[in-house]
């Protein structure tokens, strides 16, 4: 066993051989940043002060070799070699939530395309789930592998969690989904999960980008503010392909017709000029540029795949957005 000391926080924590530096940490309720805990989307980059580490697998463009050369980890698939000492942010105790296993019963299954589908799933009577609008849940199959999908609905809504799946070519788990998996099935779950999640002390105008099924965690955050009348100003970006690809827009048109602090401008990339749509077109954080610019006053809150979140992130800060300002959650997908 291992220690580690945050030396920005003073916290510090054991290690056990099996683990990594995050699961030791989230075991022990200290608030490591993170996304998707299998080495994809760089969310829990730190660096190690002292001590070695061993990386489990992971992607190159979540940490490249000049950032280990200087020093730095990713701690969802780090393992200390020796007691360590690292430099990370850390996240507001609120976000505390340990994460726990727990059965889920499929109560609905409803198709919006051809390719997404919306899970609802029954939690246990008499346990309802607290978690942060934006986190997720894993679940456990029988394999020992892990499936991620994001929460959809708000906090509030005790006793049921929405997931918005998509259908992925090859995708063993998604398959069953849509394909063989029966109401009434009983699945095992870890949540919540994430450090994805809306930040309510702050009053600034955020800025939501959602690409694809990045929709699901953008959703509860949204239904959160409104259960809870927070009135910050939101302008909601939805990125999708064609225009069939844009489910639950019907959704967003409500809530902006009768929230007057929100602006729904959604965005097609790849729409044929037959399709009808008299929208913007484009890619959608490049529609955020064209709407601000000077991002530097902006909270932004952005879901979908990893080169969205990654060129959003980089044109953003360009454009006057703080670093700390841009919170996100990049879709990864599991090996085939």
């Amino acid at each position: 066993m291992h220690k580690v000391l945050i030396e920005n926080s003073g916290h510090t924590f054991d290690v056990r051989p099996s683990q990594t530096v995050l699961e030791a940490a989230i075991e022990v309720g200290i608030n490591l940043p993170y996304g998707c805990r299998n080495g994809a989307c760089g969310a829990c980059k730190g660096k190690v002060l002292s001590g070695k580490v061993m990386h489990d697998d992971f992607q190159s463009s979540a940490l490249t070799e000049a950032e280990q050369t200087a020093g730095l980890a990713l701690f969802c698939c780090a393992r200390p070699l020796e007691d360590l000492v690292i430099e990370c942010r850390q996240i507001d105790q609120r976000a505390g939530i340990k994460p726990r296993i727990l059965p889920v019963r499929v109560q609905h299954k409803e198709l919006l395309t051809h390719d997404v589908m919306v899970l609802h799933l029954q939690l246990p009577a008499g346990e309802p789930l607290t978690f942060m609008a934006g986190q997720y849940i894993e679940f456990l199959l029988k394999d020992g592998r892990r499936r991620a999908f994001s929460i959809a609905n708000a906090p509030h809504e005790a006793g049921f969690l929405q997931l918005h799946i998509r259908k992925i070519d090859g995708g063993q788990f998604t398959a069953e989904v849509f394909d063989a998996m029966p109401v009434k099935t009983i699945l095992r779950i870890e949540a919540p999960l994430g450090s994805f999640y809306l930040r309510e002390d702050s009053e600034k105008p955020i800025i939501m980008l959602a690409g694809g099924t990045g929709f699901a965690p953008i959703k509860g955050m949204l239904e959160h503010m409104l259960y809870n009348q927070i009135q910050r100003p939101v302008w909601l970006y939805r990125g999708a392909r064609q225009v069939e690809d844009l489910y639950m827009d019907d959704l967003c048109q409500r809530w902006a017709s009768f929230t007057p602090t929100l602006r729904y401008i959604p965005v097609i990339s790849d729409g044929r000029e037959a399709d009808g749509w008299t929208g913007r077109r484009g890619l959608a954080h490049a529609a955020v540029l064209q709407d601000h610019a000077d991002l530097v006053g902006f909270e932004v809150y952005a879901c979908g795949a990893p080169g969205m979140i990654d060129i959003a992130k980089l044109t953003f800060c360009a454009q006057g957005l703080p670093e700390d300002a841009f919170f996100s959650d990049a879709f990864t997908f599991a090996p085939k």
